[in-house]
C-alpha cells in the first residue's frame, strides 16, 4: 500500500526524481538531500510503513540484506573508514518523515559528525528490574 500524501512513497516509486543508487521491486536507495556526510543514503521501501513496528518481518529481513550490500559498495567506492546504519522510530527518536527508512552514513575521520550517546551508570539492581520488566 502507498500513501499518496507521503513524499518518501513518491520518491521510492519514481514520482519525484532522486539520485538513485539502487532499485529493485521492493526498495529504492537514494542519496540524502541533507546529508550528514558525503554519500549519506536512504533506503526506502516502495510500500508505505510508518515505522519499524508496521514493517512486515520479511521486509525487515530484506532491508538488512539490501543495507549490507550497499554498505559494502559504499565502503569500497567512497573510501570511508566506517559506516553508521541508523533507523529512527518516533519523533522523540529523531524520525522526521513517517515512512520507514534506514540511513546509511559513511564515516570519515574528519567528517565532524558525532552519532552516539552518553553512557549512563546503572546499578545491577536497576538492570535486573528492567530485565524483568521486559522479559516477564
Amino acid at each position: 500500500m502507498k500513501d499518496t500524501n507521503c513524499i518518501f512513497c513518491k520518491i521510492a516509486n519514481g514520482e519525484i526524481p532522486s539520485k538513485t543508487l539502487y532499485e529493485d521491486d521492493n526498495f529504492r536507495i537514494i542519496l540524502d538531500l541533507g546529508p550528514a556526510t558525503m554519500g549519506h543514503a536512504l533506503i526506502l521501501p516502495k510500500e508505505h510503513y510508518a515505522n519499524l513496528f508496521e514493517l512486515p518481518d520479511e521486509t525487515a529481513g530484506e532491508v538488512m540484506k539490501v543495507a549490507k550490500k550497499m554498505a559494502g559498495k559504499m565502503m569500497e567506492r567512497l573510501g570511508c573508514e566506517g559506516l553508521n546504519v541508523v533507523q529512527n522510530n518516533g519523533e522523540l527518536a529523531g524520525q522526521t518523515v513517517f515512512h520507514y527508512h534506514m540511513h546509511l552514513i559513511p564515516r570519515y575521520r574528519t567528517d565532524g559528525q558525532s552519532i552516539g550517546w552518553k553512557p549512563q551508570e546503572i546499578s545491577s539492581e536497576e538492570l535486573d528490574k528492567i530485565y524483568r520488566r521486559i522479559c516477564q
